[in-house]
């Protein structure tokens, strides 16, 4: 009988010692999270220079940072100069300018996208984000697309 009692008293014991530990746990939590400071929010870049227009011949691109994202500026073998977001919308790789295919290409999944964005082939859901182009004095600059 003496046996009973032991193995009683010691499930009693670990259910006593895990809910003291539980009900720690559910008031330190709180705590330390309010504790823990915040992220910093990201500047907002509204507008960025990334060159001067004698460095883009046609049919080249470049890779450039806007804000804490990487952006992309292509220059089309017409001339024309577009600019995206260029973090793939499928998994946020970095899509790069294929002159080979004539399209952005995302190197992980083999996503596709057209000169203005827009997806055309692979898992990539929407397309990439555009951004506005200016010249001024011979130098680019890329803006956000205003609302």
């Amino acid at each position: 009988m003496n046996n009973d009692n032991m193995d009683r008293r010691s499930f009693l014991d670990y259910i006593l010692g895990g809910s003291i530990l539980a009900t720690l746990a559910a008031v330190l939590y709180p705590v330390l999270a309010y504790l823990k400071p915040p992220e910093a929010a990201e500047a907002m870049t509204s507008s960025i220079k990334v060159g001067k227009l004698e460095e883009f011949p046609p049919d080249s691109s470049k890779i450039f940072k806007f804000g804490r994202k990487p952006g992309i500026l292509i220059r089309s073998p017409d001339g024309e100069l577009k600019a995206f977001n260029a973090t793939c919308t499928h998994l946020s790789c970095v899509v790069q300018y294929r002159r080979d295919l004539g399209v952005i290409w995302c190197a992980c999944h083999n996503g596709r996208f057209n000169l203005n964005g827009k997806n055309i082939s692979g898992p990539p859901p929407r397309p990439l984000e555009e951004f506005d182009v200016h010249v001024k004095d011979d130098e680019i600059y890329v803006s956000r697309r205003s609302a």
